[in-house]
């Protein structure tokens, strides 16, 4: 059997490590709505909430350090994200701002959720950030980041299935429901047994 590979593995927080449906409840308290989690069929929920992208931003400025702290885990994340640390290196790349530093790092501590680095780049564009750390795979729910990481990196992504993220996928994005599943072809990588 071939010895396991270490990977870097390049890993989104919000609606990845976090549960993707975290935001809708907030949301829906803000703006006396009540949507369900399966209502939110676009990344952009502006556009699902039916207000402007400044009304968003502005919410979201209000309200993140908030969503950032009481977002429950994603499923078994925690445990998986445990069992990989002593294997490989776990780079956190997200698009929450630097000031949000802090609740991230406590919410990590709170859950005891490992990491090598935490990268909060303020931006949905992750590239420069995951070519600077050399990731070797990327997890992600963000169909326009997935596209562009493994278009301009040729690695694999690990897409979580959501609502706002369904579209024909590129060879080497790849479709996953759950962290057990991730587990599993994370395995099969570093072990070299398939290319996922």
């Amino acid at each position: 059997m071939k010895p396991e590979k270490i990977l870097t593995i390049g890993i989104d927080i919000d609606g990845t490590v976090t549960s993707p449906s975290s935001i809708v409840p907030l949301m829906n308290e803000s703006f006396g709505r009540d949507l369900r989690y399966e209502d939110c069929y676009e990344y952009n929920l502006a556009n699902v909430y039916q207000i402007t992208d400044a009304e968003f931003e502005e919410w979201l400025d209000q309200n993140g350090e908030r969503l950032y702290d009481e977002a429950p885990v994603h499923g078994i994340a925690d445990q998986v994200l445990r069992k990989w640390y002593p294997a490989h290196k776990l780079i956190y790349i997200s698009a929450r701002e630097a000031r949000h530093h802090d609740v991230t790092l406590n919410w990590f501590a709170r859950y005891q959720i490992p990491y090598h680095e935490v990268d909060l780049v303020g931006s949905h564009d992750k590239l420069a950030a995951a070519q600077r750390w050399g990731v070797d795979l990327f997890l992600e729910d963000r169909l326009e980041n997935a596209l562009q990481l493994s278009e301009a990196l040729q690695i694999p992504v690990f897409l979580f299935d959501t609502p706002y993220n369904q579209a024909r996928l590129p060879e080497l994005v790849h479709r996953v429901t759950s962290w057990e599943e991730v587990d599993r072809k994370v395995k099969e990588l570093a072990f070299g047994q398939a290319r996922v």
